[in-house]
């Protein structure tokens, strides 16, 4: 158990009312720039069978190169018993991922699922793969800190998506989870190929919250790294997942936890507030933590996004 109150004391009505932290200067450009320079990248994805048997899914493994010359892996899911009619990449969380999700309730759907760089399948010297040690890595340099090489990656993984099923375009969409949800949402402000999007426990959110509210995982390790080195805000307040998500013209739905000892409530909220579009809400009691209803909850939870990208 945490040696404090994983909820900060915050209700619902509480949660609801957040609001984004300011948005720097030079936001926009940044993000954009960084945008236009990836989609100038031919992904060169490759697939290969990954030799595992599935009775509705064949699956590959998945190779294609992001910016700075970055090899991604991953896996792709091409559906057996039906034409593809939808394009899905999937996010992980920051315990990477070991294999591909085959539960997913998106029929016609071809499901790309890349390991964000240094993690996973995409492990590479000298980044680490060790949360607490990746969430640091360049932190100190604003145009280079890891966040914006995964962005960019989900990006190539969107590029990459498109040249595989081109019958794709126009119905694309993402799910991510804490890591990937925070990702996420700071990757489709300037994204217009995703039409519709989940964030499960999204991180990133509400970067001075995150610096200030005592936690567990990667955000304590920045928040030590604060402590010793300095103000750090130079470089997360462009990579804040809530002031990004004001920018995000698609729909959103989004699961956020009333208590969470890992991805702070406030910081999940606020990117849920911060949506300007079409968005939903579903409340989990929990994140990050085993607890009574989650089961009920998963699959009350798989039956809205069923509904939500069945309009894709």
């Amino acid at each position: 158990m945490p040696d404090f109150n994983p909820s900060y004391g915050f209700g619902l009505e509480q949660l609801l009312q957040i609001a984004p932290p300011p948005q720097p200067e030079g936001f926009t450009a940044f993000w954009q720039s960084r945008y236009l320079s990836a989609m100038k990248l031919d992904p060169r994805q490759c697939l290969n069978p990954c030799g595992s048997f599935h009775p509705d899914y064949d699956c590959y493994d998945l190779r294609y190169r992001s910016t700075d010359d970055f090899e991604i892996g991953g896996w792709v899911l091409i559906p057996k018993h039906s034409t593809v009619r939808r394009g899905v990449i999937v996010g992980h969380g920051y315990g990477g991922r070991e294999g591909p999700d085959f539960d997913l309730p998106i029929p016609g759907a071809a499901f790309l699922f890349p390991c964000f760089r240094g993690l996973s399948r995409s492990k590479c010297w000298p980044i680490s793969d060790n949360p607490n040690y990746h969430v640091l890595h360049d932190i100190d340099k604003r145009d280079h800190y890891i966040l914006g090489g995964c962005v960019e990656d989900l990006w190539l993984a969107v590029s990459a998506l498109l040249r595989l099923f081109p019958e794709t375009a126009g119905h694309l969409g993402y799910l991510g989870i804490s890591f990937g949800g925070g990702i996420g949402a700071l990757a489709l402000p300037w994204e217009r190929r995703i039409q519709r999007a989940h964030f499960n426990v999204p991180s990133f959110g509400n970067q001075p919250l995150r610096l200030q509210l005592p936690t567990w995982g990667s955000a304590k390790a920045v928040q030590d790294y604060q402590r010793e080195h300095g103000n750090i805000l130079a470089t997360l307040q462009y990579y804040d997942a809530a002031v990004a998500a004001q920018h995000i013209q698609v729909p959103v739905h989004v699961a956020a936890a009333l208590e969470d000892p890992m991805v702070t409530p406030p910081g999940q909220f606020s990117i849920f507030n911060a949506l300007p579009r079409e968005k939903k809400l579903f409340v989990l009691d929990k994140g990050h933590s085993d607890y009574p209803r989650q089961a009920a909850q998963k699959k009350a939870l798989l039956s809205e996004l069923q509904e939500f990208f069945s309009h894709l």
